[in-house]
């Protein structure tokens, strides 16, 4: 039984994902990106196959995405992460009709069909100030941890308004509210509820009227997870395997190759 492989390089860390014939997951792995690009995604599919127990032969086809998908030098090819986000999103929640993807350095709405395919998309064009870098700053300017975020922002009970529409100058701002008194907590609220607000603009402009998945990175932050669900009035779909959702539908793709490869030359089985 062959395996297919999807590696997703993003701005700050890349993830692997293997795959069976059967489209289960077989194997994963994720690792900070860091300055060498083509190592980081050599390294997660190697980490990826130590995962799944199995050899690096079994594994007929590759693929890379991401913003760094050209730096997957041992892949077979490379698809946009936007459409691997769609095709992932669409194969664990087959409902799905708007994908919010929120990552390190953008954040993108995807409305997909049923099948997963891209009918339509956009993303943030204000820098990164709907995005995980926004998280970022403020996790640097209060010295708390990215994980603890999100369980920090949910004790606020007066949260402050985040006006800034620019990372660079967020850190400022946070500092600002610090200086003025203003609880951690209710600064961070926020500072969510400001990304959310970016967020469900862009989802608006695909089309808000069905099912919602949220992958990426951020999906892993609950108190993002709570105020978007707040503001959208309706409880997307949130994976445990969120965060691999790009590196799940490159591998999704590339197991289609190995699929049709095997048809004959009309086509059909």
């Amino acid at each position: 039984m062959a395996l297919a492989a999807g590696v997703d390089v993003g701005s700050t860390q890349t993830k692997s994902v293997i795959i069976n014939e059967d489209l289960k997951i077989v194997g994963r792995s994720l690792i900070d990106t860091g300055a060498n690009v083509v190592k980081a995604a050599e390294r997660a599919y190697l980490e990826s196959l130590m995962d799944s127990n199995r050899r690096e032969e079994e594994v007929a086809y590759v693929i890379g995405t991401g913003y760094g998908r050209y730096k997957v030098t041992f892949g077979d090819t490379q698809v946009t992460e936007i459409s691997c986000h769609g095709r992932g999103a669409v194969h664990m929640y087959p409902n799905t009709r708007t994908v919010l993807d929120m990552g390190g350095q953008d954040t993108k709405a995807i409305r997909v069909s049923e099948t997963g395919e891209i009918i339509d998309f956009c993303m943030n064009d204000k820098c990164a100030a709907g995005t995980g870098r926004f998280l970022g700053a403020a996790s640097i300017a209060l010295d708390i941890p990215l994980d603890e975020l999100g369980a920090t922002a949910l004790r606020s009970e007066k949260p402050v308004k985040i006006s800034t529409t620019c990372t660079v100058f967020a850190e400022s701002e946070v500092l600002s509210w610090l200086g003025k008194g203003k609880k951690i907590e209710d600064i961070l609220l926020g500072v969510h509820q400001s990304i959310s607000s970016r967020s469900i603009a862009l989802l608006r402009r695909v089309g808000l009227n069905q099912e919602i998945t949220f992958t990426g990175g951020v999906a892993k932050n609950i108190g993002m997870v709570k105020v978007l669900n707040d503001n959208v009035g309706t409880k997307m779909n949130v994976s445990d395997e969120s965060h691999y959702m790009g590196a799940l539908g490159a591998a999704l793709f590339a197991m289609d190759h190995i699929l049709e490869s095997r048809l004959p030359a009309g086509g059909k089985a």
